[in-house]
């Protein structure tokens, strides 16, 4: 797998660094008319869809 191999350029680790709270992939199915309301909010709407979801959850 890409993401867990370590590549080096020149004895430097190259790409993202590891972060301490990774996100992950999910499949949720929404009506097409809230997909789109999100995605017309501009860029962005995926961070600020999951952070209402954050705040709204127990």
């Amino acid at each position: 797998m890409l993401s867990r191999a370590v590549l080096k350029q020149g004895g430097k680790r190259i790409g993202r660094p590891r972060t301490q709270s990774p996100k992950v992939a999910i499949s949720l199915r929404l009506e097409a008319e809230v997909l789109q309301r999100w995605r017309d909010s501009g860029p962005g709407w995926q961070t600020r869809m999951a952070e209402l979801l954050s705040k709204e959850t127990p």
